[in-house]
């Protein structure tokens, strides 16, 4: 299970790939075109396809084909399960200091 955790937060792991991230999440469900995004975050377009494609392999963003566009999402689901297995601990620490100490 370890391993699509790891391939997620990998794919996060530049500013540019979360500015990426970041504006497909507050575009929503439609998602956005590479034009989009290039317009939004400012990024070049051949470097903009590398950190799509490292997006993707991670399970991030998917990519859609429509006409001559290719419409990206952020997979909402993917990031819901990031965010839960990094919070699924928190405080566990405090909690087990807690109860030996009662």
């Amino acid at each position: 299970m370890l391993e699509r955790e790891s391939a997620g937060f990998a794919a996060m792991g530049s500013e540019a790939r979360l500015q990426v991230l970041k504006a497909l999440v507050r575009a929503g469900e439609p998602g956005l075109t590479v034009g989009e995004i290039q317009e939004r975050t400012g990024i070049a377009p051949s470097t903009l396809a590398h950190h799509l494609k490292s997006l993707a392999g991670g399970g991030l963003v998917t990519q859609e084909k429509v006409g001559r566009s290719t419409i990206n999402r952020a997979c909402f689901e993917q990031l819901r399960e990031l965010a839960q297995f990094i919070l699924s601990e928190c405080c566990a620490e405090t909690t087990r200091k807690a109860a030996n100490d009662g």
